[in-house]
């Protein structure tokens, strides 16, 4: 009989070591890579996939889109990730839509651009890639304090072939935001508040959907006082993600004179505000009436969603309102042409969904293996998409 949430099973250790599940994860994540690195020389150009017109951003021309062993590096510099290289090299300006990306990363990459002689598309693979593989190391031992080491293996391999987990690899913000929500979880289970704290306003600086991590906080500082723990330090470092924000924005007020200038540009970009339910109903709509893209983002979007719905009685509600959060945050801004744009991106860090097939797979080993094709079909097709430079960003 598999174990309830946060309760080992008998057979396996009850406080993990970090370093328990790290041969599985760097075996994952080296077979994930080299998957990636075969991707990205032989997708661009595939046959049967139309090429898009490459974009470049202001300051940062794209890559050429070409055949040769250059893809091995650039086959993922596409879309936003040409935002952040040109805020690492040549930082932020008031004049374009650069607001929109929170600083830390970019600000990570530049760092590291030193180690590498001043190629930022180096250092930034290099960030998102040590991100990753640390990301999957702390997810390991998460899962397993929660679960088993038995759902963590499995889990740590369908977070990896997530179909659009190869975001995590490019240069985008997604890993380093992973690894620092999983960093604030483990810290705030193992009673590490302080450094929960730390995590969560780093996260917020990473991305905006870090604030999300604050009602998560909240709820876990809850079910601990319900032990018998001190609230109002746990409930203060809850806060810190709103902070993080605060940051973000006093940084443009200060700088660029706009307090909300990361807001207003979003709001530009997704104009119709509106309830979730609404966007995933114009989203569910679009799908039936248009295929393509708007059936690739519903398919995604709807199975995390089902997924955590199914496995709610078994996920602490620390995450799940994690992960309901990340989810329908973004849908309160609806692009006009395409309601569920980007959300198969936004779904890769959300590490609660890939939990409740590797739950289930325990008694079931088909769910496994059913997922781990679907995932991986999944992938496949949104690399290859992405790297012809089609509508997947």
């Amino acid at each position: 009989m598999s174990a309830e949430p946060g309760t080992p099973q008998e057979d396996e250790r009850a406080d993990p070591r970090i370093g328990d599940g790290v041969g599985h994860c760097l075996l994952v994540f080296a077979g994930t890579r080299i998957g990636l690195f075969v991707l990205s020389l032989m997708g661009v150009g595939l046959t049967g996939i139309p090429q898009g017109q490459p974009t470049g951003v202001p300051g940062w021309a794209p890559p050429p889109l070409d055949s040769g062993w250059h893809l091995l590096f650039t086959a993922t510099e596409r879309q936003d990730a040409l935002w952040f290289l040109r805020i690492a090299t040549q930082g932020y300006r008031k004049t374009d839509t650069s607001a929109a990306f929170f600083p830390l990363y970019p600000a990570v990459v530049k760092g590291v651009s030193f180690l590498t002689f001043g190629h930022p598309l180096l250092a930034a693979l290099l960030v998102s890639n040590a991100c990753l593989l640390g990301a999957l190391i702390l997810f390991y031992d998460l899962t397993a304090r929660e679960f088993s080491t038995a759902v963590a293996r499995k889990s740590v391999l369908l977070l990896a072939i997530f179909p659009t987990a190869f975001f995590l690899m490019a240069p985008y913000s997604e890993s380093l935001f992973l690894l620092l929500a999983l960093a604030t979880f483990r810290a705030a289970r193992t009673e590490r508040w302080g450094w929960a704290a730390g995590f969560a306003l780093l996260a917020t600086l990473t991305r905006s959907v870090g604030i999300v991590l604050a009602p998560a906080l909240l709820i876990e500082s809850v079910h601990q006082w319900r032990d018998g723990a001190r609230f109002l330090p746990r409930a203060a470092a809850s806060a810190a993600p709103a902070l993080g924000l605060g940051l973000v924005f006093a940084a443009w007020w200060r700088w660029g004179g706009d307090a909300l200038a990361p807001l207003h540009v979003q709001a530009a970009w997704r104009p119709h505000a509106g309830a979730p339910w609404a966007t995933l109903w114009h989203g569910l709509v679009s799908a039936y009436r248009y295929q393509s893209y708007w059936l690739l983002d519903a398919v995604v979007v709807f199975a995390a969603l089902a997924a955590l719905i199914a496995g709610a009685r078994r996920i602490r509600p620390t995450y799940l309102v994690f992960a309901l959060g990340a989810l329908t945050l973004p849908l309160f801004a609806e692009f006009p042409d395409r309601p569920l744009l980007s959300m198969p991106r936004f779904a890769c860090v959300v590490f609660p969904v890939v939990w409740v097939p590797a739950i289930w797979s325990e008694r079931r080993e088909w769910v496994h293996t059913t997922t781990v094709t679907a995932f991986a079909a999944g992938y496949g097709l949104f690399a290859v998409l992405f790297m012809n430079w089609q509508y997947v960003f």
